[in-house]
């Protein structure tokens, strides 16, 4: 894509602000912090969604711009949009995520992050693993310009050379005031420039090659001191 498809695919809307936007990012962080430590092993699935958009609904930021997705066990395997299998509880060596895109003040908020229950030193490394090839990424991001196209094919390569698969279906996207869907809603392994920060999420979803767990991490493209 040119540099004039780069300037419209980064439009943003007149509810846009930076500032704010950083604001619903630690407020779509917190909340997640706040869903995972009420996750207990027994629990339901749907339970746990349920539990999530209280959670959510008590800070204000119920309405999404995406469903509220908390995937236990084999359902961590299911892509974005996918229906989970029903019926699945948490168990006591287990591993499940969490993926949430509130809106607060017409900004889109946009996260997910991995969790283990017990102490299963693979589904421990699974949810490490989701996490570190995430920042390998966004490193190479920050010191390359690589174009979105190129983030993935090195998220491929990292998740590869740790034993996982790595879901291309969920390739990263545009984030911005709502709905950024109405200026791209296209996945960022598609596009041949580089993303700006702050305006796209990296979203780096694997599993194990048997396809019986995964892990999944995702944030804003930022540089290293919003990791700190």
């Amino acid at each position: 894509m040119t540099a004039i498809a780069k300037q419209e695919l980064e439009t943003v809307g007149k509810n846009y602000d930076r500032d704010k936007m950083f604001k619903v990012r630690g407020m779509t962080r917190d909340a997640i912090r706040a869903i995972a430590a009420a996750v207990k092993p027994g629990m339901l699935e749907e339970d746990a969604v349920e539990m999530a958009k209280d959670i959510l609904a008590e800070k204000k930021m119920l309405r999404g711009w995406h469903d509220v997705y908390v995937r236990f066990g084999a359902n961590t395997t299911k892509t974005f949009g996918a229906a989970s299998d029903p019926g699945i509880r948490l168990g006591e060596d287990d591993i499940f995520f969490i993926d949430i895109g509130p809106i607060w003040n017409n900004l889109e908020g946009d996260g997910g992050e991995t969790f283990v229950i017990g102490s299963d030193k693979e589904k421990l490394r699974c949810a490490n693993d989701a996490r570190e090839i995430f920042h390998e990424v966004r490193k190479y991001w920050l010191k390359t310009g690589g174009s979105g196209r190129k983030l993935y094919e090195i998220a491929a390569a990292a998740a590869k050379q740790r034993g996982w698969v790595l879901n291309l279906d969920l390739s990263g996207h545009r984030i911005s005031d709502f709905p950024h869907a109405a200026v791209y809603e296209g996945p960022m392994a598609e596009v041949d420039f580089c993303p700006s920060a702050q305006l796209w999420v990296l979203e780096i979803h694997i599993w194990n090659v048997d396809h019986t767990y995964g892990g999944f991490f995702e944030d804003m493209l930022l540089d290293d001191s919003y990791f700190s």
